[in-house]
């Protein structure tokens, strides 16, 4: 079973320059994580809009979503930056014939103390145990799109 990935941009593929957290959305990260996790699965990797999740639009959702529903695989992982994740798997619930699983992190997958290599991890289980459906996989649960927020001050996912 292969598993495809696309990234979208956000903390996961983010490069700070300074300490005034001025970045750039920099190469896909999810490549560099499941090879230094010596994954011995077969997976494909795509880097589409190349977005922090903030600057998205309608327009790129649709992208993402008619690039969703044509992809011949039917187990699909989507790194995304977290503040508008929900968001596009709102979009994305229509595909019922495959498992997407949206997954992101806090810290950039390029610092140490980054919750990306758990998330990523974490989602590629989840992709391959559970039922189509559209989900979000972050801090170690699976929430459904719409029943999910962002808490800034706690820096995690909650169910509504």
């Amino acid at each position: 079973m292969r598993i495809k990935f696309y990234s979208t941009g956000g903390t996961i593929d983010k490069i700070y320059f300074d300490q005034k957290s001025t970045y750039q959305v920099g190469e896909a990260g999810v490549e560099a994580i499941l090879k230094e996790a010596k994954v011995t699965f077969p997976y494909e990797c795509e880097s589409i809009l190349r977005k922090d999740s903030l600057d998205l639009t309608d327009a790129d959702r649709q992208t993402l979503y008619e690039k969703i529903r044509s992809d011949p695989h039917e187990r699909i992982v989507i790194t995304h930056g977290t503040d508008t994740m929900d968001k596009t798997a709102q979009k994305l619930q229509s595909i019922r014939d495959k498992v997407i699983v949206l997954t992101g992190a806090m810290q950039p997958a390029r610092f140490r103390s980054s919750d990306a290599e758990f998330n990523v991890g974490f989602a590629v289980a989840a992709v391959q145990s559970l039922p189509h459906g559209v989900y979000l996989a972050m801090n170690g649960q699976i929430f459904c799109p719409g029943k999910v927020r962002k808490d800034i001050e706690l820096n995690r996912f909650e169910r509504l």
